[in-house]
């Protein structure tokens, strides 16, 4: 049985670093998440394959004063790494869906364009908004996104020209094109939105996995929020997943 159990995990491993690593391939996506999570899996795959020969070296360096305290040292070091994760996924889980205010302002976070196209990844975003709006006939919408250097259009005019082709009233959308990040993307938006007058409760609008880190700056700013989370593709939520630890471990030690 523990044979079994052990020869599961390798292929549960396998299989994670293949997703760890398939963003690479498809979109030549490479960030901390998806170089952090494929290093870990492999790392820990590798301990299983070669466990005995891993059993006898830490059986050896415990046999001094200075390789137990080495060996207890990365014990402690990778027990607080997977307590804090989980923590922190637990979080995020809590801040997926949080009820918004009604008629509360729509906004969308911004995320890569290819042209003037949206990624897969803003595209889900902006099928989530239009979701939301055609739930709530009352509220409007602010598009926060600017244009990165590899982007012909600002990922704002990009996501409001898709949201009118959906049938969305270009009465109901304001676009905040000047934005490059999460804190800003909320920002800007409070600043339109006190500007024309709209609701001052706000529904984030993004992937599951950034809610929390959106929430975060959302507080910080003073907003009452909820939120209403897209679908991420299979294939690309642990690079993100992984990638949104460090952004939280970041945004805490560094605002």
């Amino acid at each position: 049985m523990p044979n079994i159990f052990i020869g599961i995990c390798e292929v549960l491993l396998g299989l994670l670093a293949l997703l760890f690593f398939a963003p690479v391939i498809t979109g030549r996506i490479i960030n901390i998440g998806n170089a952090a999570g494929f290093a870990a899996t492999v790392l820990l795959l590798c301990c299983l394959i070669f466990r005995s020969p891993l059993t006898e070296l830490v059986r050896n360096l415990r046999e001094s004063t200075a390789g137990r305290i080495a060996v207890n040292a990365v014990i402690a070091v990778a027990a607080a790494a997977v307590l804090l994760a989980a923590v922190i996924s637990g979080f995020m889980i809590a801040s997926l869906n949080i009820k918004p205010a009604e008629g509360s302002t729509a906004v969308v976070l911004g995320c890569k364009v290819r042209g003037n196209s949206p990624s897969l990844m803003l595209k889900r975003r902006l099928d989530a908004a239009y979701d939301f709006l055609a739930e709530n006939p009352e509220s409007f919408c602010v598009v926060s996104g600017g244009q990165g250097d590899d982007e012909e259009y600002s990922e704002a005019s990009v996501m409001k020209s898709y949201l009118v082709s959906k049938g969305i009233s270009e009465d109901r959308i304001f676009a905040e094109d000047r934005s490059s990040s999460t804190e800003e993307n909320l920002e800007f938006s409070k600043m339109i939105i006190e500007e024309n007058g709209l609701n001052g409760n706000i529904t984030i609008i993004t992937d599951g996995y950034h809610q929390l880190r959106a929430a975060l700056h959302a507080k910080r700013l003073g907003l009452n929020y909820g939120t209403y989370s897209a679908n991420t593709a299979f294939w690309l939520l642990p690079t993100y997943w992984v990638r949104e630890w460090f952004g939280i471990v970041h945004f805490f030690i560094f605002g």
